[in-house]
């Protein structure tokens, strides 16, 4: 790392996330696979009602800090599954938060999940719904792995606005490997009012409730700014796209639900 632990923290402080601060700021800088995770996850689950023992779901869990923040605050069994990260390097991560009979990692794709129907109490996704999650049947499909009743809340990137004509210059600017902040993957992201509509206009999801995290542009900023000063980034920083879109476009969603 190129900082001190000290720096490290003083460059996380953010008083919206209490849960989070209490980590180990060196784990959550080299946990970077997006905006901060643990930060999402505490938003989350203000709108979430979690209890002890509960069965989750981790969906998308990447490094799977999530679903270590997810144990550590409240207690509950989580399955944590990604395709991208090997679930045996997730089971080194928990293991060595010693969370080992707490958090079972699966590597599994979005479409070809191996858990049983009803068997979840709570689904939660930060920053990978959106990836498989905007097809119109997928959350018939998902969501069938929750109990009745059961709870489902997602944070992902988002837009304040839709991108109907061309996409902003400032949003095509090369970036220093000659990359963009845009590329086709991101016609994914969507508004806030998209997400209420698509997952509203479905009977298997009640009690559909969608917000934009406040100045989460400022927050997407200063963790990748924090990364970027202790060199854990894995691509060039985001933050002149950033900067430069200063929200007018780029948000992050909050949707929650519960199965009917």
């Amino acid at each position: 790392m190129k900082i001190s632990k000290k720096k490290m923290q003083e460059l996380l402080k953010n008083d919206k996330y209490p849960r989070s601060a209490k980590y180990d700021p060196e784990w959550v800088l080299k946990g970077w696979m997006g905006p901060n995770v643990l930060w999402l996850t505490e938003w989350l689950c203000e709108k979430l009602d979690l209890k002890p023992g509960m069965r989750v779901l981790d969906m998308g869990c990447g490094k799977a800090l999530s679903s270590i923040f997810l144990v550590k605050e409240f207690g509950v069994k989580v399955w944590a599954n990604d395709l991208w990260i090997p679930a045996s390097e997730n089971w080194q991560r928990i293991k060595e938060a010693g969370l080992e009979n707490d958090i079972s990692p699966v590597h599994a794709e979005a479409h070809a999940l191996p858990y049983a129907e009803d068997f979840f109490d709570a689904i939660v996704s930060l920053d990978s719904y959106q990836y498989y999650g905007t097809d119109d049947l997928y959350l018939a499909s998902f969501i069938k792995f929750l109990k009745p009743g059961g709870q489902i809340g997602i944070v992902v990137p988002g837009l304040n606005k839709e991108i109907d004509g061309p996409v902003p210059e400032h949003l095509m600017a090369p970036r220093s490997d000659r990359g963009t902040f845009w590329v086709d993957e991101c016609w994914c992201f969507h508004t806030a009012a998209w997400w209420q509509r698509h997952w509203s206009k479905l009977n298997c999801v009640k009690g559909v409730k969608v917000d934009v995290l406040p100045d989460g542009w400022k927050d997407w900023i200063q963790y990748e700014n924090a990364c970027d000063a202790a060199g854990t980034l894995i691509f060039p920083s985001e933050v002149p796209a950033l900067k430069e879109d200063a929200g007018r476009y780029l948000a992050l969603v909050r949707v929650v639900g519960r199965r009917s």
